[in-house]
C-alpha cells in the first residue's frame, strides 16, 4: 500500500495533504525518514511515524456535516497557507509594518468548532471552502472517501449559492457555462442559474464537478463580476439544509450509504 493511502487511512489526513507531509519530512518508516512518495508500505512489518508519534489504520470511521462559517480556515492547524486561506495573507502579515514584530495572528481552523471526542478520532476536511466562503463541508476518518470525493476524475457535482455585485447578460453566463481560463489556469464547464435579483445584485445557483482554489470567485472575475457571497449548499444530492453556521452534526445511515454509493466504496464499520 502506498504511504499516502496508508496515512489517509489512518485518519491522519487526505492523500493529497500524506504527500505534503512526507515531502516536508515529518514521516518515517521503521524510525527512517522518508521523502519520497512512491514508498510502499507492509502493515506486517513496516512502523510508520508522524512527528513521531506511531500511527495506526482507523477500523471505525466517522462522517460529519460541518455548516463552516465564513473567516474560519480548512485546515486542522493555521498554517497561513494560500491553500487553505486567504490568497497572500502570510505574506501580507510578514509585509505589513503594523505586524512587524508581532506574532502572527491565529485564525480559527475547522477544528476550534469540532467536539473533542471527535478531534481525538482524527476527523479532517474533505476538500476545502476558501475563507470567505462559508456553507457545507464534509469531515471524515475515511481517507478513501476522502479520495473519491475530491479526486477531479470523479466528477463529485458541488452547488453553491452565490451573489455578485450589480446585474449580468446572458452572454457572460455563457462563458461560464463553457468554461472559462483564467491566468493560464483552465476551468472546466459548470452549470449556472440565475435565481433572483436582490437589492441590485444577482443571486444565482453553480454548480462545479472540480475543486481548483478559489474557482468560483475566479471565475467570474474572468467576466468582470465580483463575488459578495458564497456559500456551499450541496454534495451531489447532500444538502446542507437547516444546520446552523458553525455547527455540526454526525451523517445518518442513509447518508453515509448514498456518500459510499457515489464514491464506489462498500460498507464500513461506523
Amino acid at each position: 500500500m502506498r504511504i499516502n493511502k496508508y496515512l489517509a487511512e489512518c485518519g491522519v489526513c487526505s492523500r493529497r495533504k500524506a504527500d505534503e507531509l512526507v515531502l516536508s519530512g515529518r514521516v518515517s518508516v521503521n524510525k527512517k525518514p522518508v521523502k519520497e512518495l512512491g514508498v510502499d508500505i507492509d502493515e506486517t512489518r513496516d512502523v510508520v511515524y508522524v512527528d513521531g508519534k506511531k500511527m495506526t489504520r482507523v477500523t471505525h470511521f466517522d462522517y460529519l456535516m460541518f455548516n463552516k462559517p465564513k473567516g474560519c480556515v480548512t485546515t486542522m492547524n493555521d498554517e497561513l497557507d494560500n491553500k487553505s486561506g486567504r490568497k497572500g495573507e502570510e505574506k501580507k502579515l510578514e509585509s505589513d509594518p503594523a505586524t512587524e514584530g508581532e506574532p502572527r495572528r491565529k485564525r480559527r481552523t475547522v477544528m476550534d468548532y469540532i467536539g473533542e471526542d471527535f478531534k481525538k478520532r482524527r476527523v479532517f476536511p474533505v476538500g476545502r471552502l476558501d475563507f470567505d466562503s462559508e456553507g457545507l463541508l464534509l469531515l471524515t476518518n475515511d481517507g478513501a472517501l476522502t479520495y473519491a470525493l475530491t479526486h477531479p476524475s470523479n466528477e463529485i457535482p458541488k452547488t453553491y449559492v452565490v451573489k455578485i455585485e450589480g446585474m449580468i447578460e446572458e452572454s457572460d453566463l455563457a462563458i461560464l457555462r463553457k468554461g472559462v481560463k483564467v491566468d493560464g489556469v483552465k476551468f472546466n464547464r459548470c452549470k449556472v442559474k440565475v435565481t433572483g435579483v436582490e437589492d441590485g445584485n444577482t443571486r444565482l445557483e453553480v454548480t462545479l464537478t472540480e475543486g481548483k482554489n478559489r474557482e468560483i470567485r475566479r471565475m467570474f472575475e474572468a467576466v468582470e463580476k465580483n463575488v459578495i457571497f458564497l456559500k456551499r449548499v450541496a454534495v451531489a444530492d447532500l444538502r446542507l439544509g437547516g444546520l446552523s453556521r458553525g455547527g455540526y452534526r454526525e451523517l445518518n445511515d442513509v447518508e453515509i450509504a448514498y456518500l459510499l454509493n457515489i464514491a464506489g466504496i462498500g460498507e464500513r464499520n461506523v
